[in-house]
């Protein structure tokens, strides 16, 4: 039995994290304290608990705590913690890293793209945006003013002649020297300061260089400033009309229902209103709005700016709000609507979480339906809660690869799909491919490891399913039903052809069947995720340089060889001396590539 008594006298009146465990070793919940004796104390002297946190205490077996010198680093390490452990009473939201961002490169002439992934070095980001959309249109609205170049660095560096995007007024064209270096980072620091949302301070900047060259007589620069200015000030007119003040801002909205839970985040940049994004948390059930609203805040904001301003939808602890600012590194506000254009964007935000209720609801309805009609026709024993799917992808036998996708509850779950790169076979042989696919997926199933699936559906006839189901036997999971699902006539869809276990005669179901839906997407699915795979592998195989296979020739070496030849064929073609005078390369080598390339 878990003695709370005896750790409650142990622990220390310090800032900190805990972490509770269960009888294996299990982590169940991580937690941040301002004064962990306190607040471990709570859980286990506390009566009104509710359901789910009782439901968690009476799991406990040990608790671990570890100090912090202030609360701040206590919401910095519960957040690594729950990130790393993702404890099952926890409320998570998925740790989104890939939101999309406007980059300026870090080149002497800057170019202006999206990006989205991690920061390289020396280039300058702003973001980030709710979605692809928001950057687009922003980028389309930057070249439109400043005329920042968008192309890639191998197309600038080799243009001997402006392209249609100059011809189009889009592009100021630095790469043919039609304008200066100097002019183009006057363009590109303005950017800076229009993505910054310091709109009026562009106005004035442009507004300064145009009477400064209609004193010097020069009309034209004149004329254009007045153009941009012109543009400018349109733009804004029409697209930052939302708020007239040039602020950050972000709305977070939590709302619950038809036993959904969703947090909207929507942003407001520079005073223009960017669009929002919901998040649906993952073991959030039963748990309250304002709970949920503070995880979000806590997991969110550790990974992203925080802007001056947050605008929330329930009030948060004054306390909690205290640790979280401090934590951000500079002033931020946690506050609810103070004007009608505030409440105007609240609004928005919750009617847009209760839509992504209804869309998310009605979509659960439509997979539990399909679910159940394929539970029905195939005549299963067990409910269908995870299907796996297999297919094989090559050309001609080349750059085999076997997909394994999966569909839980009706939904597919991208992070749990699998690729195999098949090797050690005759080419082109799809029973053997899909022989080794399934036995390197299902063996750790075999030893107790692996999470095992309700249904497999295999794409292909009776061989690829006869080797499936082979492969199932010998593992001792003969069990596992095996599905599998034939293209009909003209491989047009609503024709399929399931294949059942044990079955003499096979299953065709009606094209407007639910069932059928279901087992066309998860199988597409498949099909799509072995293809690319495939491609993927083909075009590697094909674009390797026979150079790497040579003993002695390594990145550096290959990268001078070729730089010195203008590639793969001048080297070929070079003689011994020839290959003696690339740096690096000895007599004894440039013998060795030769002999390789011959």
């Amino acid at each position: 039995m878990f003695d709370s008594k005896t750790l409650i006298r142990s622990l220390p009146e310090e800032p900190g994290v805990y972490r509770m465990l269960d009888a294996a070793g299990q982590v169940l919940y991580v937690g941040k304290a301002k004064a962990l004796k306190k607040r471990v104390a709570s859980y286990f002297q506390k009566t009104n608990l509710s359901p789910r946190i009782r439901l968690m205490v009476g799991q406990v077996a040990s608790v671990e705590v570890t100090a912090t010198r202030s609360e701040a680093e206590a919401l910095i390490l519960e957040n690594n913690l729950i990130k790393s452990l993702a404890p099952k009473f926890n409320i998570l939201f998925r740790d989104d890293k890939s939101y999309p961002y406007i980059e300026l490169s870090a080149d002497a002439c800057p170019r202006i793209a999206f990006h989205r992934g991690s920061f390289d070095k020396g280039a300058r980001y702003f973001g980030p945006f709710p979605n692809s959309q928001a950057v687009r249109e922003s980028i389309h609205l930057l070249q439109r003013i400043f005329l920042l170049r968008t192309c890639e660095n191998p197309v600038y560096q080799n243009r001997s002649r402006p392209c249609l995007l100059h011809q189009i007024h889009r592009c100021s064209a630095p790469c043919v020297g039609l304008v200066s270096e100097k002019d183009y980072a006057a363009d590109v620091r303005l950017a800076e300061l229009f993505l910054k949302g310091r709109h009026g301070e562009v106005v004035d900047r442009l507004t300064e260089a145009m009477q400064s060259e209609a004193d010097r007589l020069q009309f034209e620069k004149a004329a254009a400033l007045r153009d941009q200015i012109r543009s400018l000030q349109s733009v804004l007119h029409r697209q930052y009309v939302e708020s007239a003040r040039e602020e950050d801002v972000d709305i977070v909205a939590a709302v619950a229902e038809r036993g959904l839970l969703v947090i909207n985040h929507a942003m407001v940049r520079g005073g223009r209103h960017l669009g929002d994004k919901a998040h649906f948390p993952q073991n959030a059930q039963e748990c309250a709005p304002e709970d949920a609203l503070l995880a979000f805040l806590d997991q969110h904001y550790a990974d992203h700016p925080m802007p001056p301003r947050i605008l929330l939808n329930l009030e948060v602890p004054d306390d909690w709000g205290t640790t979280f600012i401090e934590a951000a590194g500079h002033a931020v506000s946690l506050q609810r609507p103070r004007n009608e254009m505030e409440r105007a964007w609240l609004a928005v935000a919750e009617r847009n979480a209760r839509l992504a209720i209804e869309a998310q609801a009605m979509q659960k309805s439509n997979a539990e339906g399909r679910l159940e009609r394929l539970h029905e026709a195939l005549g299963a024993s067990e409910t269908l809660h995870r299907i796996e799917c297999f297919d094989i992808s090559h050309t001609m036998g080349e750059a085999t690869v076997a997909s394994c996708v999966v569909c839980v509850d009706g939904a597919m779950k991208n992070g749990e799909y699998r690729r195999y790169n098949i090797a050690g076979i005759t080419p082109g042989d799809d029973y053997a491919a899909m022989r080794q696919a399934l036995t390197r997926r299902y063996e750790k199933v075999a030893a107790g490891e692996g999470v095992r699936p309700d249904l497999i559906l295999i794409d292909g006839g009776k061989g690829q399913v006869g080797a499936a189901r082979e492969v199932l036997s010998e593992l001792g999971l003969a069990d596992l039903p095996a599905v599998g699902v034939a293209k009909g006539e003209e491989r047009k869809p609503g024709l399929e052809t399931l294949l059942l276990p044990d079955a003499a005669e096979p299953l065709n179901l009606p094209a407007n069947d639910p069932a059928l839906h279901l087992i066309q997407q998860i199988r597409d699915e498949a099909h799509r995720f072995a293809i690319a795979g495939h491609r993927a592998r083909r075009a590697k195989a094909r674009s390797r340089s026979s150079l790497e296979d040579i003993p002695g020739v390594g990145p550096a070496k290959r990268k001078r060889l070729l730089a010195q030849f203008g590639g793969l064929q001048g080297v070929r073609a070079a003689t011994v001396e020839d290959l003696c005078r690339v740096e690096g390369v000895s007599r004894k080598l440039a013998e060795e590539i030769y002999n390789q390339l011959h």
